[in-house]
């Protein structure tokens, strides 16, 4: 009788992960991030909000990977530098590994973790912001199961940029001349890839948090989500008291 050879023998279970997903984030230190909600907010309590933010989305991500059977490697890709304190202890309480951002912007930063984590054997990779710490986790899957049938699936951002990118080969040609931080970001990057030929698909818009509007709509979010049932809430606690704390000092000010 043959011996079944060692990859037919494996289970689908021990396969290992064909997809990787990428948080960009920053280091929460005070004045280097969430830097336009400043004022009203202080540079202390815009790192404490990042630094909830960057938590619960390495939280959410763990939880959707494993609620939802996602054949993800989970990745944070850190700026400044991933051997700051905060991201080595991601590290090892969240089980999610290290890379660092390499690029002089954006666009040069995201080319750089595609071309990384493809470089690894990966099928599929997705780069998401560290900013939507509310995004249903089932975007995750509709994210995997668009890029079967397509070469690029963009999350939508309200301010018209893009809060998600996923593709199925390094195209270094969607992050060249982009001006991001603008709202011509997912506009432009639609243009480059059917001109390149790219079948995209969209997820459902969500909104990111970058302007005090922004954080105004989060914390109505929030305020919303503390109403309904325990089982039914989005917001973790950590994020949810962050926004109920500065939303009480805000309207102290007015």
């Amino acid at each position: 009788m043959n011996k079944p050879s060692p990859k037919s023998s494996q289970s689908a279970s021990t396969q290992p992960p064909s997809a990787a997903l990428v948080i960009f984030a920053k280091a929460p230190v005070p004045g280097q991030v969430k830097t336009r909600l400043c004022p009203p907010l202080t540079p202390d309590e815009a790192a404490t909000l990042h630094g909830s933010f960057v938590i619960d989305m390495l939280e959410r991500t763990k939880v959707a990977t494993a609620k939802l059977k996602l054949p993800f490697d989970r990745y944070l890709a850190c700026a400044p530098s991933s051997t700051l304190v905060f991201f080595q202890i991601m590290e090892e309480r969240q089980s999610v590994k290290l890379i660092d951002q390499v690029g002089d912007d954006l666009g040069a930063r995201m080319q750089q973790a595609f071309a990384t984590l493809f470089g690894k054997g990966y099928q599929r990779v997705f780069i998401v912001g560290a900013d939507v710490p509310s995004l249903p986790l089932d975007h995750y899957k509709q994210a995997l199961a668009l890029l079967d049938a397509h070469d690029v699936v963009l999350g939508p951002a309200l301010d018209g940029g893009y809060y998600l990118i996923g593709l199925t080969q390094p195209r270094p040609e969607l992050f060249a001349d982009i001006v991001w931080s603008t709202d011509r970001v997912l506009v432009a990057t639609q243009e480059k890839a059917v001109g390149l030929g790219l079948k995209v698909a969209l997820l459902p818009a969500w909104r990111d948090v970058d302007t005090i509007d922004d954080l105004q709509a989060l914390m109505d979010a929030s305020a919303a989500d503390a109403k309904k049932p325990k089982t039914e809430q989005v917001f973790s606690a950590r994020t949810a008291g962050a926004l109920q704390h500065l939303a009480k000092r805000l309207r102290a000010k007015t």
